[in-house]
């Protein structure tokens, strides 16, 4: 809290009683909050006890779970948090002071407008603080500023998304004539899979599974590759296995041609440096991003898209890979996280408009079943969740993995150093078998002409 909070710390007691009132009517009656879910948030609460009761409210609610009094006190009972906010006492006293929920979300709009008055002030101080130290550059104090009056828009208003039909048939007939003879999406930079796809479209999440060591990895970078080379469509990795200089040496041996064993042991010749420096420039000026920070969370996910889709113009985000994302509540089981991390990436393909790929691992199923070892829809690891909200899922199938030197066409074609891209769902579109090239030494992908 900052020096003019800390100053002038009280707020008017009709704020807080409305605090109150909106609590106790969600208490009565839980449907309410549908209507107000949009706009209430723990942060928007100025009263610490207010805070934890709404936190545990929302998280009810995203669980599909009853609420009332009595379950927000065994959530709030669970977590030790009962005797901070006053006991059964103070949650029956909420219900007690309100008969009816008609109001609902008139008070919880005052209650979103408070807040971001007391934001406005905490900012407010903190730039009038920096100005007044004149060691700070005067444009990096104005993109601070312009940063936290965003975030304060971007926390607290409601978009409005609701559009008439004509709009739509208007918007849409003019995307269809706009991309005639196109591909509506982003290139994969492969030709067979953007037959297939369109592209990667705004707003579709896309998960591109296998088991380890068939090539995920590789395959996001090839196509990434193609992305930012041929494109020079703004592209952001965010990996949470492998280092930065990982994926970047198996670029530079994608690009190459050099094994990235070679790369890392430095056991180049004076050409083959030669060689390293005349590639990687293309590669240089690329609108390339990579993150490898480990243990990220869906909120710091979203932290990131918001921040790079400014700062860089980001267009398209691949994750590698959605099992290794942190969440923060322990208590849910492995397969309920997993549908938790689904979930919320397709909310945010949805909230900034963009395609995310996420790679994921496949379950054992794979191996321990007989036959060719096809992988299936139902080998998702952890979670049908995954099927159900990703747009288009595709996996990843090299059959001389499992040691077989022919296709199961019948006709006895060889498969070594091929790999085939299943496109087992694809919601607005059909579903193929692409054929590709895999080269294992320098860990990429290229077109099977």
């Amino acid at each position: 809290m900052n020096k003019y909070l800390k100053n002038n710390p009280e707020i008017p007691p009709q704020a807080l009683n409305l605090e109150e009132a909106v609590i106790g009517g969600i208490l009565i009656n839980p449907k309410s909050l549908e209507e107000i879910i949009d706009i209430i948030s723990p942060d928007i609460f100025y009263n610490k006890k207010n805070k934890e009761i709404i936190k545990v409210i929302i998280k009810l609610y995203n669980s599909s779970e009853p609420i009332d009094i009595y379950t927000v006190s065994n959530e709030l009972k669970k977590n030790k948090r009962l005797e901070l906010v006053g006991g059964d006492f103070y949650l029956t006293q909420l219900t007690k002071k309100i008969t009816s929920t008609a109001h609902i979300e008139f008070h919880s709009n005052i209650i979103k407008n408070k807040f971001i008055l007391r934001k406005l002030i905490e900012i407010s101080y903190e730039i009038i603080k920096l100005s007044y130290e004149e060691k700070n550059d005067v444009l990096k104090l104005l993109d601070y500023a312009e940063k936290r009056l965003f975030e304060i828009n971007n926390k607290t208003n409601v978009k409005d998304n609701t559009k008439s039909i004509n709009e739509l048939l208007n918007n849409t007939i003019k995307k269809i004539k706009d991309n005639k003879g196109q591909i509506s999406g982003i290139p994969s930079g492969f030709q067979g899979i953007d037959k297939v796809t369109c592209g990667w479209q705004k707003s579709e999440l896309t998960i591109i599974a296998a088991r380890p060591g068939m090539g995920k990895t590789s395959f996001a970078l090839s196509m990434a590759r193609n992305i930012v080379i041929n494109f020079k469509i703004p592209t952001l990795i965010l990996s949470l296995e492998m280092s930065s200089v990982q994926l970047v040496t198996r670029l530079i041996s994608s690009e190459t041609g050099i094994p990235s064993e070679r790369l890392k042991q430095s056991d180049l010749s004076k050409l083959e440096w030669d060689i390293v420096k005349s590639k990687i420039k293309l590669l240089g000026k690329s609108p390339l991003f990579i993150d490898d920070t480990h243990n990220l969370s869906i909120l710091e996910l979203r932290a990131k898209c918001r921040r790079e889709i400014l700062k860089n113009k980001i267009q398209l985000i691949i994750i590698d890979y959605l099992q290794l994302m942190k969440i923060e509540d322990k208590n849910l089981q492995r397969e309920q996280e997993v549908s938790y991390i689904s979930r919320n990436l397709k909310a945010i393909c949805k909230e900034f408009n963009i395609p995310i790929i996420a790679l994921s691992q496949l379950s054992r199923a794979v191996e321990t079943r007989g036959g060719r070892k096809r992988p299936m829809l139902s080998d998702l690891r952890e979670s049908g969740a995954l099927e159900q909200d990703a747009d288009i899922v595709a996996f990843i199938y090299r059959p001389e993995y499992y040691g077989f030197t022919n296709w199961d066409t019948g006709n006895r074609e060889e498969c070594q150093g091929e790999a085939e891209i299943i496109i087992a769902k694809n919601r607005n579109g059909k579903i193929d078998n692409i054929r590709m090239k895999f080269f294992n030494e320098e860990t990429k992908f290229v077109e099977n002409v």
